[in-house]
């Protein structure tokens, strides 16, 4: 067999069963071997959309998905979604098409020296020797795999893949379990828990990732205390559930905020306490912190805390529940108020039903359209804001978004990523305008694929969370980065290519029309006009209750 035969066999054999690309000409050997090796090959429209179509394959499953390109432009387009995949933690193969050892350094076709992917993975390799193809990938493999998990890239020289050269026996590439919590501190930390009068717990994305959901409903019932999840902890605890206390992101409440200032201990597991979720460190945190983080290169980020665990979330949260004691206390009422407290300034923009609606609105609306089960792709941008706060999610692989990386344009390819590793699962996008067109070319690859996905996009024909900045900071006018007078159309440009289109504007034919969507076969997009003067979720939400 031949090098591009070998890597395709071990990524097969190591359980890969999805590769997102675009083929080239340096590719194809590697796209002859997965027909052969039963690898599914789901072609992208541009290489920005395969490292986040294997994201969203991660990120809703747990699994692990590859991506291949071309050297240069096709790898360089791939770094945006590998970098958010590094914040994020989310393990994938990046499988690079390199340049010929012989022409590196002479401006080949596509040349880019390896080292320039580094700091956009969690490690980098480069294959130099053809025999080591294969045992490369294997290993690449384990360290995706291995916590705290991330993206691998994996460089492979254009003229080895054709080579028919044996292949070197790999290691044995199972990853090994995930850290365990040290037995002292863990005693200290239950101690001040149970000492607590008002605990809280903070989740980030290390809950998802050690399907910590089930300890954490332990713990947290146990304590009675109140949980607040990070962007990337969204949906680790159930939203409807009484000691669901909101999100820390840029549209955290000040009664939210106070949650997590007002309480004597806090427990924060799985988050790294970047300065996205925390408003660069800008929320007050309990003198008391327990910290429970896989890297230790986290702790001390931003806050001091006194007990540090390096360690597993779903272990130590295990732990903790079973030292801890059932504590009465006012959690649950803790929680209510912050919760009532953004329900009250959501409700006074949820005023009658005449169109353009606000986002919160229309979020409400496709929310009662679709079960709790439904996996959701959320992009960036201001929109994302809205849905953190306003659109309950209820379980850990349910609800998809970007980190602290916080690009747009993921929203589509994510959801391509998810329904791919979830067939049988309902998946609905939902994106601004601004972000749809930042990836609109998938919609064809959800034509071509015949992807059931739904696509939610709220369009309000600007970057309105830019254009709001630029009026309210620097006297610009209003909606000055929008496009009023060159609208678009979603509708001709999605049947353009082969999508099925609907259009709402009341919250009646959101529902009706959203539920109709997501039962019918085959990719549809639903368009939703909203008011592009509506108030920011950064700006409305943080203000001081009358």
């Amino acid at each position: 067999m031949t090098v591009g035969d070998e890597v395709v066999k071990r990524l097969s054999a190591e359980g890969v069963e999805t590769i997102f690309g675009i083929p080239g000409k340096q590719t194809l050997p590697l796209n002859k071997a997965m027909n052969e090796f039963g690898i599914e090959f789901v072609m992208a429209r541009h290489e920005t959309a395969v490292s986040h179509n294997a994201w969203g394959y991660a990120e809703s499953s747990g699994e692990v998905a590859g991506t291949v390109v071309i050297p240069g432009p096709g790898d360089m387009n791939a770094m945006n979604g590998l970098k958010n995949a590094l914040n994020d933690c989310t393990p994938l193969i990046h499988i690079a098409v390199e340049t010929e050892p012989e022409v590196r350094g002479g401006d080949g076709i596509h040349e880019t020296p390896p080292d320039t992917y580094d700091n956009v993975v969690k490690e980098n390799y480069l294959v130099e020797e053809p025999q080591a193809a294969a045992p490369i990938v294997a290993e690449a493999v384990r360290t995706a795999r291995t916590a705290p998990k991330g993206p691998v890239r994996v460089g492979i020289p254009k003229n080895f893949l054709t080579m028919d050269v044996p292949q070197a026996a790999p290691s044995d590439t199972t990853p090994p379990k995930p850290r365990q919590p040290d037995v002292d501190a863990v005693d200290t930390a239950a101690s001040l828990l149970a000492d607590a009068d008002e605990p809280v717990i903070v989740i980030g994305g290390g809950v998802r990732a050690s399907g910590a959901t089930d300890s954490l409903l332990a713990l947290a019932e146990r304590l009675n205390s109140p949980v607040l999840a990070t962007y990337k902890g969204k949906g680790g605890f159930p939203e409807d559930h009484p000691l669901s206390a909101g999100v820390l992101c840029g549209g955290t409440s000040p009664e939210v905020a106070e949650v997590l200032a007002e309480s004597d201990v806090a427990l924060a597991v799985g988050t790294d306490f970047d300065a996205v979720s925390t408003g660069q460190w800008s929320l007050d945190v309990p003198e008391d912190l327990i910290h429970v983080t896989l890297d230790p290169n986290d702790i001390g980020t931003g806050y001091e805390p006194s007990v540090a665990l390096v360690a597993d979330a779903d272990t130590t949260l295990s732990m903790l529940s079973d030292e801890v004691p059932q504590k009465e206390g006012t959690g649950a009422e803790r929680a209510r108020t912050a919760r009532n407290s953004d329900e009250n300034r959501i409700k006074e923009l949820i005023d009658g039903d005449e169109p353009p609606l606000t986002s919160p609105t229309a979020l409400r609306a496709v929310r009662s359209a679709i079960s709790e089960d439904t996996i959701v792709t959320a992009d960036a941008g201001g929109f994302r804001l809205w849905t953190l706060v306003s659109f309950p999610a209820f379980g850990p692989r349910s609800y998809v978004n970007p980190g602290s990386w916080a690009t747009m344009g993921t929203g589509l390819p994510s959801a391509i990523g998810a329904k791919t590793a979830n067939p049988d699962s309902d998946v609905v996008a939902l994106t601004g305008d601004g972000g749809l067109l930042m990836c609109v070319h998938e919609l064809h690859t959800l034509a071509a694929e015949n992807i059931d996905v739904t696509v939610v996009v709220f369009a309000n024909q600007d970057y309105a969370i830019i254009s709001e900045e630029a009026e309210r900071s620097y006297g610009l006018e209003d909606m000055t980065y929008g496009w009023p007078r060159a609208s678009l159309s979603f509708d001709l440009i999605a049947e353009g290519m082969g999508i099925e289109v609907m259009n709402a504007e009341t919250s009646t034919e959101i529902e009706e029309t959203v539920a109709e969507a997501v039962e019918s076969e085959g990719p549809t997009l639903v368009e939703v006009p909203t008011d592009p003067t509506e108030p920011q979720a950064s700006e409305w939400m943080t203000r001081p209750q009358n």
